[in-house]
């Protein structure tokens, strides 16, 4: 099978490999993993069975846990049941289960919800951000608002109490700096000596994540002369942002900030699908469409943000060009793994690899 693009996205694109843990080899990681999945259904059925106006809501969500429960004992017995095992491959078989009875997307509403709230709130941390004296200390209160915002995850156990609040309280949670993998100053330093063409942005969570996390992060890019290519799921899975809501919210934050409004008016601000249904990124799945305007608009800076799709996945992926990799580690059994505490920070920046 071509691989669509992967030339110009990865360096050796026949090493790439997205997962960053292999299930069947880590027998340790195995039975974490399969038993966090395993107590994680409760919490999809609880949600869905709040959805009482639908009459056939609680068989088909008995129907959903069936089907997955007997997914994770199929595994247990045979690891390689599915041909290979992954944390990408658990999420994957989950959303596959839950589609399978019809819920197409759980979180539809609570997006929405989450988005609206987050919008309300968008001027005033720009301001916020704008009424720093210096690019320096702007950089540095954008990207902690970035990984600050990656901690609304519906999909994280970790991160329930703090879900109904707003991004201060996620700023006072996450790991204070020196981070875990801490390269903000290596970002700030090569923002001083470049400004790139394009970027091409993975994004995560709808609400505090996307609106008050990466949108002035984006601003920021657009202001200095680079344009963005935003790629969202094709299909919703967690609480992730579709690339039909972010369109929508998009046209919301450009009544509110002038700076993505035009941009969004020159093509200098575009949204697409990543071709992806799950919340995991493999780049070898990445749309057709989506690589072939990377490559004609010259991206020279992909950013990774999530667990997903830069923990989980593509964690040690070697990009062919400028890489940022973010997170909040919203896992404690995978942040001791690393070596950190709970909420550890993941800010990799990686410049692109030198031709020998």
């Amino acid at each position: 099978m071509e691989h669509f693009g992967l030339s110009h996205i990865l360096y050796e694109p026949d090493k790439y490999s997205p997962d960053t843990l292999d299930l069947v080899v880590d027998e340790e990681a195995r039975e974490y993993w399969l038993n966090t999945c395993e107590k994680l259904v409760d919490k999809y059925v609880n949600f869905a069975l709040t959805k009482k106006e639908d009459p056939t809501v609680e068989i088909r969500v008995l129907k959903f846990k069936t089907c997955y429960i007997e997914a994770l004992k199929e595994l247990r017995i045979n690891p390689l049941a599915q041909g290979q095992l992954t944390i990408r491959l658990l999420l994957d078989i989950n959303e596959t289960c839950l589609r399978s009875q019809g819920f197409f997307d759980l979180w539809k509403e609570q997006k929405k919800y989450e988005n609206e709230a987050a919008l309300s709130a968008l001027a005033a941390r720009i301001a916020e951000i704008d009424a720093l004296p210096d690019e320096r200390q702007k950089w540095t209160e954008i990207c902690k608002g970035v990984v600050a915002g990656n901690m609304f995850d519906w999909g994280a156990q970790a991160v329930t109490s703090i879900l109904d609040c707003g991004l201060y309280v996620a700023l006072e949670k996450i790991q204070k700096r020196p981070w875990l993998f801490d390269g903000l100053e290596k970002w700030i330093q090569k923002l001083e000596n470049t400004v790139h063409h394009c970027a091409a942005v993975f994004v995560d969570n709808s609400g505090v994540d996307i609106v008050l996390g990466i949108l002035p992060f984006v601003r920021a890019l657009l202001l200095r002369g680079t344009s963005v290519i935003l790629c969202a799921n094709e299909w919703p899975a967690l609480n992730d942002v579709t690339f039909v809501e972010l369109e929508e919210t998009l046209q919301h934050a450009s009544l509110i900030c002038p700076v993505i409004a035009a941009s969004l008016a020159a093509g200098n601000l575009v949204v697409r699908s990543n071709g992806q249904r799950g919340p995991c990124l493999d780049l070898r799945t990445i749309s057709v469409g989506l690589s072939t305007e990377m490559k004609k608009r010259g991206v020279d800076l992909i950013v990774l943000e999530g667990m997903g799709r830069a923990l989980h996945t593509n964690f040690n992926a070697r990009l062919s060009v400028d890489a940022l990799k973010l997170a909040v580690v919203k896992n404690a059994w995978l942040a001791q793994r690393l070596g950190g505490p709970l909420f550890s920070v993941i800010f990799i920046y990686e410049d692109k690899p030198v031709e020998t």
